[in-house]
């Protein structure tokens, strides 16, 4: 049979703050970035997402509670913080790894003296903004956009450097440190004073490039995330591929998961996304699509609830093809890797749960609850193409199935 898994990530599309947030994550308390998009957007039109469900998750008085074809729950986040790589590992079935956390200024000068010594020029251009500029083009620095200490970013203009060394550079700052993500990224278009001048001090003392603000995203944006503790071989998309199946990876999935002769569609536009999910439906005959949208999550970042909310929109209007074109051997899930309020006060993730919709035409909608972790959308993609179990996670296919029996 020719069985397929369709994944569809709303990055940071969260739906309530976790009950851990006080203790990790204090001023997320209260978060609850779909309930409170659509509660400062009372427009927001998704009458496909309604569809599905997505009301038996939020019970948000502006929404219908119209008869669901979907399945739908509640995921937990295994991973600490609130971090996308992290979450979409996770999601692919990886079991998180306690990471250690520091801002960069702890490891610059080791961190210097490791690129010097490989032959690169590497200076510290402002002592009250301790970064990296190296070779004068490229700036490394925390992270300024996630969680204290957790991320260290490597960024270039592309018009001056190519990407592949730019990697070599993000490789050695890699092998030298211990957090749980350096980020190499860079754009074109970008100059290498317009670079520096977008470094900035964050409220809680990290220094990094406010990379909305220096412009790599607009053109040519090109980004590798090297991770710590992560095994590819036993997530979803590589069992998969090991498996004799095509796997294809769209938009930041596609910069985050690593799937040796997975198929790869990079961008950010979010009906690009939309439109690559689709061509893939009608060219993969067996195996796993898996995209994310981006857009809603540099929404939050901005704390625009009408352009976050403006995204879900689109997301939901190319829905009815997506079900459309699914066969009766599909199965397709949507959910969120961890949450970005734009209301919360702050612009940074909020640690959230995530809504979990899952849906089968030949399977009736049941509750699958609240689960433990993320993963389980990989165990649950894993058992149903027939492959091994991922490292992390457990099925709910059987209560999918229950669904169909009880109704039967």
């Amino acid at each position: 049979m020719n069985k397929r898994v369709i994944i569809i990530i709303l990055d940071s599309l969260g739906v309530g703050y976790m009950e851990d947030a006080s203790d990790y994550h204090p001023l997320d308390v209260g978060a609850n970035t779909f309930y409170h998009i659509l509660d400062t957007v009372p427009s927001l039109n998704i009458p496909n997402l309604e569809k599905l469900g997505i009301n038996k998750i939020l019970h948000h008085p502006k929404l219908k509670n119209v008869d669901h074809i979907a399945s739908y729950g509640v995921l937990n986040l295994m991973h600490q913080g609130a971090d996308s790589f992290e979450g979409h590992n996770e999601i692919m079935g990886t079991k998180p790894k306690k990471t250690y956390l520091a801002p960069f200024a702890e490891h610059i000068n080791h961190v210097k003296l490791a690129l010097e010594d490989q032959g690169y020029k590497v200076n510290i251009p402002n002592s009250d903004l301790p970064y990296l500029l190296v070779n004068d083009l490229v700036v490394v620095a925390d992270n300024i956009e996630t969680d204290y200490g957790q991320i260290y970013n490597v960024s270039a203009p592309l018009d001056y450097i190519p990407f592949d060394e730019v990697l070599k550079i993000g490789r050695c700052v890699r092998h030298h440190v211990k957090v749980n993500r350096v980020i190499v990224l860079g754009g074109e278009n970008v100059t290498p004073e317009h670079l520096q001048r977008s470094v900035e001090r964050r409220e809680d003392g990290l220094v990094g490039v406010n990379s909305p603000k220096s412009n790599v995203y607009k053109q040519g944006y090109q980004v590798r995330h090297l991770g710590f503790g992560i095994s590819p071989e036993k997530q979803l998309p590589t069992l998969a591929k090991n498996g004799g199946m095509e796997v294809s990876l769209i938009g930041k999935m596609q910069d985050i998961i690593y799937c040796k002769g997975a198929n790869r569609f990079p961008g950010v536009d979010t009906e690009q996304v939309m439109k690559d999910i689709i061509q893939e439906m009608d060219r993969v005959k067996k195996g796993v699509i898996a995209a994310t949208v981006q857009e809603t999550d540099l929404a939050g970042h901005a704390q625009n609830p009408v352009r976050y909310a403006n995204r879900i929109e689109m997301v939901d209007q190319y829905l009815p093809e997506i079900l459309r074109k699914m066969t009766d051997q599909d199965l397709l899930m949507i959910s969120a890797d961890h949450g970005n309020d734009p209301t919360i006060g702050h612009n940074q993730h909020t640690r959230e749960k995530t809504y979990l919709l899952a849906y089968h035409k030949k399977l009736s909608p049941a509750n699958i609850g609240e689960r433990k972790t993320l993963s389980d959308i990989a165990a649950t993609s894993a058992d149903y193409l027939g492959l091994r179990n991922t490292e992390n996670g457990s099925s709910f296919l059987h209560l999918m199935q229950k669904g169909k029996e009880e109704t039967d």
